[in-house]
Order: structure tokens, then sequence, then C-alpha cells
């Protein structure tokens, strides 16, 4: 069975094809060893493991030194091109300036900028170090950053003179941070930096151009995201250079990247996407890619995709559906040629949006499946397999993916379940920062439980269903409702919040707040635009609700804990199930 009336997308036969697909799923999928995955990355020279190793210096020491890794141009206009060998040496004097001041292996040091190149240099000059790197999405407020500053205790940020001002008045809360450096580029702003803080440009002018990187095993921590849950603030996952293998695996694989490749990947680095298929899938295969400082517009992406001739496009499902909403008028005035692979995450991709990529491109769009957890692809559509709209695609070589009742038990094929993995993948995270009893608890009975529902057909199609929990997909930005209930709860009028996702034609679901006021507060127009104003700039757009709601009161159990199910069924018209445990009015 299928869970889509669309009909399979056949793919042409491999002669036909631009360029033959890296993979033959059922021929490596049946004989599948990691270790030969291993074996293609060249690793330290003492033994160890390290990603930026693997994603640059090998390149830059080899036949590609001269190759172009990025071209990027700038939300004005603005472009540059570094080569491998000029990332490694930018790369490496930023290692340095970190190794100046003290930055010692296993450090945290985040990154708080936009798709500038430095942001991309500083990551890996990070990684080289040794410390761990902690990428943080520009358009945060203050509230976020300073929860994950905090809960990471990191030592350093790395900012830009616009975010760095945004957050000012969090800096004195956070007593394990020692320097602030900020990005400067081109002299873009006139304001000088704080006496406190070091320039970027001042300290890469004197730090050396060569770097002994630090020597990592495999199993040291590498990169930090944080992600959202039900309940509590923002939980880091940890993860290993390790997880290298598997990204380097997977661009070949669900990518389909082939050296002569121009790769254009839309995520920012604040989400794992960013990082694992935006700077390590990529670069590990020597690909050269683009980066777009910008946002979204839909004839400037197709500009970009013509005038820098990409070839493989991955993006998220809310850009692909308002390219669709722009129309396909608008992609007729740009050459498309280019372009032989598109793919999508972040959010489930509807079949619709796969059948329109078809009907305007001449391919589909391949969706794929993984989380921040994960560290990288773990269920995909391939290049060499038929796709079937809205199906999550079947899983890499490698890892085992399984559909279990809450017993954990597997189920029928066909019907829903809780979508599990089989521990043991080489990107799959190590820990939760500071909060080890959580992450055990996602392992249960020889299972990691993904928190999503999905199904599974009969010829091993994967099929995602939804959420287990109340963690909100808006835009492919995985939202905690207990993270935006706590910032509108400190705005003078509330007393109480309640947050849930409310489908949305875009953004697959949107943040709608419900809000109870405080004696003495009237709920008028006036006041919701103030709260709104207020979130957004605790927050960020991307996360502060985009609709507010005031009622008298919200449905709590006994027990006082606020009741989202609820909230939601009424919002839908949906039944409302259970509520033996509802509070009395």
């Amino acid at each position: 069975m299928t869970t889509s009336s669309f009909p399979t997308i056949q793919k042409p036969d491999i002669k036909e094809m631009k360029v033959a697909p890296n993979l033959d799923y059922d021929k490596v999928r049946g004989n599948f060893d990691w270790n030969e995955m291993y074996g293609e990355l060249d690793w330290l020279p003492g033994g160890g493991l390290n990603m930026a190793y693997e994603a640059i210096d090998r390149h830059a020491n080899g036949r590609n030194r001269d190759k172009l890794a990025m071209i990027w141009e700038g939300k004005n206009g603005e472009k540059e091109q570094y080569t491998f060998g000029q990332m490694k040496q930018l790369s490496d004097r930023f290692a340095n300036v970190l190794k100046s001041i003290g930055i010692e292996k296993g450090d945290r040091v985040f990154v708080f900028m936009d798709r500038v190149p430095e942001l991309y240099i500083t990551i890996f000059g990070i990684l080289k170090a040794g410390a761990i790197a902690g990428p943080l999405f520009s358009a945060f407020g203050p509230e976020p950053v300073k929860d994950r500053l905090q809960d990471s205790g990191a030592k350093v940020l790395v900012t830009q003179p616009d975010l760095r001002r945004k957050i000012t008045e969090i800096i004195p809360e956070l007593f394990e941070l020692q320097h602030i450096i900020v990005v400067n580029k081109d002299n873009r702003d006139p304001e000088p930096i704080l006496s406190s803080d070091l320039s970027y440009e001042e300290e890469m002018a004197k730090a050396p151009p060569n770097f002994d990187i630090v020597e990592t095993s495999q199993y040291d921590y590498s990169i930090m995201h944080y992600t959202s849950g039900t309940t509590g603030k923002p939980k880091g996952a940890v993860h290993r250079h390790q997880a290298v293998v598997q990204q380097y695996a997977t661009g070949k694989w669900a990518l389909d990247l082939h050296e002569d490749d121009i790769y254009w990947c839309t995520a920012d680095p604040g989400w794992v996407t960013g990082t694992s298929y935006g700077m390590l899938a990529p670069w590990t295969n020597g690909v050269t890619q683009l980066i777009y400082e910008g946002g979204f517009r839909a004839s400037k992406w197709y500009e970009l995709i013509q005038d820098y001739k990409v070839t493989v496009w991955y993006t998220a499902p809310t850009a692909i559906r308002m390219l669709m909403k722009a129309g396909e008028n608008i992609p007729r005035r740009y050459d498309m040629s280019s372009l032989r692979f598109l793919a999508s995450v972040g959010e489930p991709l509807n079949p619709e949006a796969v059948v329109w990529g078809q009907e305007v491109f001449g391919m589909p769009f391949h969706d794929n499946w993984w989380q921040t957890e994960t560290g990288a692809i773990l269920c995909a559509n391939y290049a060499c397999m038929d796709v079937r709209p809205g199906s999550m695609g079947k899983p890499i070589p490698g890892v085992e993916l399984g559909i279990v009742d809450d017993d954990f038990n597997p189920v029928p094929v066909g019907e829903d379940g809780n979508l599990a993995v089989r521990p043991g993948w080489p990107s799959m995270y190590h820990t939760y920062w500071n909060n080890t009893e959580m992450y055990n608890s996602k392992f249960k009975k020889g299972w990691y439980m993904t928190g999503d529902n999905a199904r599974v057909d009969k010829d091993g199609y994967f099929w995602f269903v939804g959420r287990a929990d109340d963690v909100i997909n808006t835009a492919g930005h995985l939202v905690g409702p207990f993270e935006v209930e706590s910032a509108l709860i400190e705005h003078p009028a509330v007393a109480e919040a309640g947050v849930i996702g409310k489908p949305d034609p875009i953004a697959m679901e949107i943040v709608k707040a419900f809000v109870s006021l405080k004696d003495g507060y009237e709920a008028t127009d006036e006041l919701r635009r103030d709260i709104t104003r207020f979130s957004r700039e605790k927050l960020s757009s991307a996360v502060a609700p985009r609709e507010i709601e005031f009622i008298d009161s919200l449905p709590k159990t006994r027990s006082g804990k606020i009741m989202r199910r609820l909230l939601k069924a009424r919002e839908l018209g949906l039944p409302e199930g259970d509520t033996s445990t509802l509070e009395e009015d």
C-alpha cells in the first residue's frame, strides 16, 4: 500500500540520466559495512578523526587545493570566492586565534552570525582547535541566545556588530563567557566595537596561517545544536567527530553529490541541516557549494541557480511551497537546465510539491528524513530509486528503522506506530549537554525513539504521520511550546499562556498562543500587538506566536498542567478525548 493518491514517479534508465547515480541501493544495502566509509576518509596523521580536516585540509593538501570550495553572494550583491587552500589557511588562522586566548580541547565556542564566509571559517577553526562548535540562528532574540550560552558554559562568542548590540543586556548574566569576538566584515558597521571585545579582523591579521590540528579522536565532541522539546528549555544535542563519516556517505548517497557539482543548500548553519549538509557533506565530498546570505525571494533564487549553474539543490518544504505559490511563470524566465537533483528536508514534503518539481523542473523533489539528534540523513528517496510522492523513502545503508507500538513491539505493515531507530549509526548524538537523564530516556528496549509517528508499506517505503508530542514544526523550525510560554508570561499583562501548532498551508504549522490576562488588563487589539512585539523581541519572529487569542482560563489537569491537546482540539474542532483529569472550574 501507499498513503498517497499520486502515482509513483518512475526514474529513467541510468543511461538516460545526466549523471549515473552514486548508489545502487539494493546492492549496497544488502552487503554494507560502515568500515568501507571509514576507509574512504583520510584521518589525521596521528590516527585521529577531525571534521575540519576531512572537509577542508585533506582537499587543500592534495590536488584540489586550488579548487573552489565556496562561492558566496551577499545580501547586497557582494561576491567572494574561496578555494580549499584558502579555506584551510583562514581556518588555521582562527584556530590560532582561539589558542592565543586560551581555548582548549572541549571548550565551547558559539557562533551567532549571518551566512557570511567568516561563519564557516570560524566553525572549522573551532573544530581544528578541538573545541565544541555551537552555531546559533542569527534571527534569535536575546532569550534563546542566553539560554544556550548559559547551559553550554560557552567561553567564547563570535558575532557581528548588529547582533552584538541585540544581546548586550544579557551579557552580564553569562558568567562563564570570557571573550566576545566581533566580525565587522568590510567595516559594514561604522560603530566601534566595545573595548572589552576582540576584533576578528585584527586577531586574524596577527594569527599565523598554519596550525597543527589538535588530535581529536572519532569519539571527541565536535558540534552542539540545541533542540526543542515539549517541556523545559531547549537541550544541547552533542555530536562527535565520528558523525562526519555518515555526513560524507549520505552526501554521496542521498544527495548524489559528484565532484564536479555546484551544490546549494539553503539552510542556515544555526540549524543542523546548515552544518551537516551546508558544510560537512559537500566539502568532505570535495564539492563546490554556493552560499547565499540573503533571504527568500523566488526570482532571486531562480537567478542564483541560473547564474551559478547549480546542479544539486537542497531546500525546505516551506520554501518549495512558497515557490509554488509564486507560480510557474517565474522559473520559465530563467535557465534551469543545470539542475539534475532536487532534495528537501526539515518537515514532511507534501505529495503536490514532489509532483510540482517534476512538472516545472523535469524532476521530483526527493524528500528525506532525519533529526538534530540523528546528525545526518537516515531515510531518503534516492537518485537511483522511483519516488512515491509523500514518502520519506527508504533507510540508508547501515541503518535499521522500525515501526513499533507503545510496548516497543513491531506493528504490522501499513499500520501507524512509533518511528524508531536501532542505535549505533555513526552520526548518532552522544548526549544532551548536562541532561544525561533526558538522553537516556530516548532509548527503550534496543531502540532510539524518535518522537515521530510513521508507517511502512509492503515495499519498504516509510511514510511520516506526525509528531507524537507537542513540538511545533513551523517552516522547518522545531519550536518547544514551553519556551514560548515562558517568554509570554514575562509580559506584565499575561497570567498564563498555552501554545500549540496550528496547521498552515505554507509553513506546515504556525505558533498560536492562548493567553489569559491578569486582573486589571483588558483584552484589546492594542494589547495583542504589544504582546506580539514583546515576544518577538525576546525570542525571534521565527519562534514567536503568529496568532494570539485571549481566553478567560486555560484547560489544566488537576495537577495544574496545561492541556495543550485540548486547546488544539478546540481550535481545530476535533474530539476532545479523555477529559477525566481536567480540573473543575
